[in-house]
């Protein structure tokens, strides 16, 4: 019974973690920062439902408060903060600028892909827990897309959630390889987070203020007078 269980939380945490890389991939692919906002959110909430099956799943109560953490900091008060801060002309924004076009962009983030399991598989290896070969390669694929996202990104916004990208990346992978991890980790990262969001928040909207975009190319015209 306790087999069919563990089967059974193994193949949600497996659903739960293609759904998680699918946002990563959609993050780098959309074109509007608020959808780039909204699949963040999603991505979030999926990292909270594999931190929440693997703490059942363990009997970690850590992994049980990395969950709730991360729905309270990452699906309500960093959007709450980004909503706020960030002037609601940069949300009606069609276009977010960009380096690479969306195929090519995808085409990338799929190579991306293959190579976070190439890293991946002999780390699952090294470290034969529980869950690490569904946590492990995803993760690093989400770490990946993360920091490719800010890379091809001319938008602050965007460059900001493709950061936190590499975050949730680097926690879904983290709770299978360290389901005890002190929730003073998680604390940290909880009040650290916010306090980046707010003030790439507030510096977004004086950007947008002074030059009409937040595309970080345009920072050398800000200069004192």
């Amino acid at each position: 019974m306790q087999s069919t269980g563990l089967t059974i939380i193994s193949a949600l945490d497996a659903l739960t973690g293609a759904l998680f890389l699918l946002t990563a991939l959609g993050v780098v692919g959309t074109r509007q920062v608020l959808a780039s906002l909204q699949l963040f959110i999603v991505q979030s909430v999926l990292l909270a439902a594999s931190a929440l099956l693997l703490g059942i799943a363990l009997g970690s109560p850590h992994l049980l408060a990395v969950a709730a953490i991360t729905i309270a900091t990452k699906t309500f008060l960093i959007p709450w903060v980004l909503r706020h801060t960030v002037s609601a002309e940069v949300y009606r924004t069609r276009e977010i600028g960009r380096v690479l076009n969306v195929p090519a962009s995808l085409l990338v983030a799929a190579l991306l892909v293959v190579l976070a399991y190439a890293v991946a598989y002999p780390l699952v290896e090294a470290v034969p827990r529980p869950f690490t070969n569904i946590n492990l390669p995803l993760g690093i694929a989400a770490i990946f897309l993360g920091a490719f996202t800010i890379v091809v990104r001319r938008e602050a916004v965007p460059q900001l959630l493709g950061l936190l990208a590499v975050e949730n990346g680097v926690f879904f992978a983290g709770i299978a390889i360290v389901p005890n991890l002190p929730v003073i980790a998680e604390l940290a990262a909880a009040v650290d987070v916010p306090v980046i969001a707010l003030v790439v928040g507030l510096l977004t909207r004086r950007i947008y203020t002074r030059l009409g975009t937040t595309s970080v190319g345009r920072l050398a015209t800000l200069r004192e007078h």
